[in-house]
């Protein structure tokens, strides 16, 4: 089965318009969960705010695939690196930019590889139909979001003794890591999970012709 973005890519027999497509869609798609990015939430008790990114990696990793879904977010990261401001603001309106943003010392440095793995975990569910409904479009959002925490969290727990100055317990991370995302993440989750079935069944209304 193909992915939503591939099924409205050229023909395979045509490389250089289908990858010139590949490529623009991972620029859009960067440019994406950077625009979500801005869209953030500071809580004073933790160093990791909330964001639309999450929404963003999930749309794109259903409706890319895994290939084209990791390369996106890993686009993104590289926008980052490079200093442009595409992740979310710190609460004084600044970015962080440069490599620091993936050092072990960084509190959102695990969301930020995370990204690129779920992105990578839901195109590979929905390369096989996983997003074709609303209940299994849930169970991979939920899958995606799972890896994604589970490199986040045990990044966070590093970093968190260099940013308190203190000790750290698995209480505490995920009271400041998890706990306070899991109310928005939940309807994020929904909100991608219930567009892909929609988006299929538009385009094969709009595309009849296409194999879907």
């Amino acid at each position: 089965m193909s992915t939503l973005a591939l099924t409205l890519a050229p023909a395979r027999s045509r490389t250089t318009a289908r990858l010139a497509f590949q490529v623009a869609c991972a620029v859009v798609g960067s440019f994406l969960v950077a625009g979500l990015a801005q869209i953030s939430i500071h809580l004073s008790f933790t160093p990791v705010p909330i964001t639309g990114q999450t929404l963003g990696v999930l749309l794109i990793g259903a409706a890319y695939g895994p290939v084209l879904g990791a390369a996106t977010l890993g686009l993104y990261l590289v926008w980052a690196v490079v200093g442009l401001p595409v992740l979310a603001a710190n609460a004084n309106g600044t970015h962080n930019v440069g490599w620091k943003v993936l050092e072990l010392g960084s509190a959102t440095g695990g969301y930020l590889v995370g990204f690129v793995l779920a992105a990578a975990l839901v195109g590979w569910l929905s390369r096989d139909g996983w997003d074709r409904s609303m209940r299994t479009s849930i169970s991979a959002m939920f899958l995606g979001s799972v890896v994604l925490y589970a490199v986040a969290l045990p990044w966070l727990h590093h970093a968190l003794p260099g940013l308190t100055g203190k000790p750290t317990t698995w209480d505490s991370t995920m009271a400041l890591g998890l706990y306070p995302f899991v109310i928005g993440d939940a309807v994020k989750l929904l909100a991608a999970a219930g567009l892909l079935p929609v988006a299929w069944k538009l385009l094969k209304r709009l595309h009849p012709d296409k194999e879907v």
